[in-house]
């Protein structure tokens, strides 16, 4: 089975050269109202796509690698970033979701940051980096220097501290002082995160107010409900991305959907062969290629483990790009311990041989080939 010859270059190049009349590279500010559609003949055909057309698409969160001695392996965090562009995909992110995330400092933030941003320069691919914080002093020290690296995007889930609506909005009122670029809004917050989802009128809202507000990456019950009135709300609302493992992300594209942010980025090209060929109206082959992504998301169910530290870091392994299975740990009660806890996934003979033979059976939409 044949994958679609519809690429993401093609497809970005048509809408931003054809549609736009700009470069990429030019300030978002000359199309944030733009509306311009997707290929004739395709799935969505005549949809509007409103916004930055960067931000669309399948969007991996990145894993965090580390050395025996549990310190940031930045070098395999490089090579990351290369592969997931060399697999076509449209953008990735980090830092960001339950990659143990909480348990970096500041100062492994920033320097994550800063190698990415370097390592995706004249790349395709686009970069987004997480901004977030427990309170709104953290989040806009992340803010400053984000905007100093210049990422396509950034993403910001709500702040550790929030109790309440008013706090997530001058939250994020807070970052739109700062940021000149499209900004994700998480719906779901972090470990320690206690208060409310954001409210759709609350993003609505926000989109109303910037044209870099109004992308969201929804995740917050009733999912479905919520995800077509937020389609609905354009252009106020830009973009509306799936999440919760991509489980859903299939039925979740006829919501109105236009991208998927979770942490599948040891699958980047299948996750792009899906947005492909669905986006070009192919949907027997984009069904096939999530059918091969969903056996291989069971072992989770199968073996344990969770969506990025568990059988995921076999696969980067399996594809050469991570050299060990190694993860940071909480302490008791999700607590941050004063050393790294630096644990490995095990896996059994057993196991090992059946993510070798689910791995195999994607074959058809792995793209080979050298990813440095």
């Amino acid at each position: 089975m044949s994958d679609s010859k519809f690429s993401r270059r093609s497809f970005l190049g048509t809408l931003t050269a054809g549609a736009l009349g700009v470069a990429a590279s030019d300030s978002f500010t000359q199309y944030a109202d733009s509306r311009v559609f997707a290929e004739e003949g395709s799935t969505n055909a005549r949809r509007e796509i409103i916004g930055d057309p960067r931000v669309r698409g399948p969007f991996p969160i990145l894993s965090t690698p580390f050395l025996e001695s549990g310190k940031v392996d930045y070098e395999t965090l490089a090579d990351q970033a290369k592969f997931v562009d060399s697999r076509e995909c449209s953008g990735m992110i980090w830092p960001q979701a339950g990659d143990a995330v909480d348990l970096l400092t500041m100062d492994e933030k920033m320097q994550g940051m800063e190698v990415l941003a370097e390592t995706m320069k004249g790349r395709e691919t686009a970069l987004c980096l997480g901004v977030q914080g427990k309170d709104v002093d953290e989040m806009l020290v992340y803010a400053k220097k984000a905007e100093e690296l210049e990422p396509t995007a950034i993403i910001s889930r709500p702040p550790d501290d929030g109790k309440t609506e008013e706090d997530l909005a001058d939250y994020w009122r807070a970052l739109m002082k700062v940021v000149n670029r499209p900004v994700i809004i998480q719906t779901s917050g972090g470990v320690k995160y206690k208060g409310p989802a954001p409210s759709l009128e609350l993003l609505i809202q926000l989109g109303k107010e910037s044209p870099y507000f109004g992308y969201v990456k929804e995740e917050s019950a009733p999912i479905e409900a919520r995800m077509q009135k937020l389609v609905a709300a354009k252009p106020d609302i830009k973009r509306v991305f799936s999440a919760m493992g991509g489980h859903a992300w299939l039925y979740q594209l006829r919501l109105g959907t236009e991208g998927l942010i979770t942490e599948r980025a040891p699958f980047a090209d299948v996750l792009a062969a899906v947005w492909r060929n669905y986006e070009s109206g192919n949907l027997t082959v984009a069904a096939d290629a999530y059918s091969k992504l969903l056996l291989m998301l069971n072992m989770r169910q199968t073996i344990g483990g969770n969506e990025l530290r568990g059988y995921s870091l076999y696969i980067w392994q399996k594809r050469g790009v991570f050299k060990n299975r190694l993860s940071r740990e909480y302490g008791p009660g999700n607590s941050v311990p004063e050393k790294p806890i630096v644990s490995e996934v095990k896996l059994s003979e057993m196991q090992i041989a059946e993510l070798d033979m689910r791995f195999e059976a994607m074959k058809p939409y792995l793209k080979e080939g050298d990813w440095k």
